[in-house]
């Protein structure tokens, strides 16, 4: 792990020293992604309504709803890799990672085929979308993904969800990398390449608005291609991390019209290690009202967070804290 920095919490626990010998106080690290990503400021969101440190007012009188003792940090990490890895060797308590990426870990397939899997890997909540966008040129012909046929797509580079992801789609729809002229190049130079009319279609998986496509939706005229179960069953039959997802129309200049497409979920997963009523504490703190009014207000992925989702897409098994807490709020059987 490396570049890590605290951004919530940290500050809290030098004042703190005092009144923690009549409270117990305890730290919980949540690592995320870059600065300049979605996974950072959700973490620090996520660290500040969980925490409940020692001294706070009650939450009933105004102060924090989160877990009585507990300092929660939010760390700036490499991503989801990362911070399985860093879950897995005791280096951070919590983190962020693409569903898909999570489940492949805990099974050892996929991006981890060939290394040890992480079978202590637990999840507390699915969060929020990251979306499969497939983006044609509007003037390439592709309508749907069998029209990728003997079309120049870039994948995404070796090594990436994206990469993986996309050889599913395409093996749902009944081709593989030797039916269409493979590039494995990243969305943004792919794009370099659409533009100067060198590449017909790349896969991208994030959450959208995508900088990338936005930026070359304004210049050329793209297209979002639709990705569906519906068309491909076997894909969601195979892969139960794969959800449901729509672009609204207007996300990207010239598509004005909803878009479906699968989604992979922004997940919060933890270890087995970490104790039931500390992470029971966790899930119920992260689905109060208070988070709530948090998650509406502090960023445009927050109101994506919901209850009602917090389960979609999760291919590893529950903490049994979290899923105590499920349980008891009715969201699990």
């Amino acid at each position: 792990m490396k570049h890590y920095k605290f951004i919530a919490g940290t500050v809290l626990a030098l004042g703190l020293a005092t009144s923690a010998v009549a409270q117990d106080m305890s730290f919980f690290r949540i690592g995320t992604g870059g600065t300049a990503g979605t996974y950072y400021p959700i973490g620090g969101l996520l660290a500040n309504a969980i925490s409940n440190p020692p001294g706070s007012r009650p939450c009933e009188e105004g102060g924090s709803c989160g877990v009585p003792g507990l300092v929660a940090s939010a760390l700036s990490a490499n991503g989801s890799v990362a911070n399985i890895n860093a879950i897995a060797g005791g280096t951070l308590e919590s983190g962020f990672a693409q569903s898909d990426v999570a489940t492949w870990a805990y099974t050892g397939t996929g991006i981890w085929e060939g290394k040890p899997a992480v079978e202590k890997l637990r999840a507390i909540a699915n969060l929020y979308p990251e979306s499969i966008h497939l983006v044609a040129s509007a003037d390439s012909g592709i309508n749907s993904v069998a029209d990728l046929k003997g079309k120049r797509v870039s994948l995404d580079e070796p090594g990436s969800g994206t990469l993986v992801d996309a050889r599913v789609i395409l093996e749902g729809y009944g081709l593989s990398e030797a039916d269409i002229t493979p590039e494995y190049l990243k969305p943004d130079q792919a794009a370099d390449r659409m533009r100067d009319d060198a590449m017909d279609a790349f896969f991208f998986v994030g959450g959208y608005p995508a900088g990338a496509i936005a930026e070359l939706a304004s210049q050329h005229d793209v297209k979002l291609v639709p990705i569906s179960c519906d068309e491909a069953p076997s894909i969601c039959e195979k892969y139960s991390f794969f959800a449901a997802d729509t672009v609204p129309g207007g996300t990207y200049e010239g598509n004005a019209d909803d878009v479906k497409t699968l989604a992979v979920g922004a997940q919060w997963v933890t270890s087995a290690d970490q104790p039931e009523d500390l992470i029971y504490g966790i899930t119920k703190a992260l689905w109060n009202d208070n988070t709530r009014k948090q998650l509406d207000a502090g960023h445009a992925k927050g109101k994506a967070i919901t209850a009602d989702t917090a389960l979609n897409g999760v291919g590893i098994p529950l903490h049994p804290g979290a899923e105590k807490f499920y349980k008891e709020a009715g969201l699990l059987k």
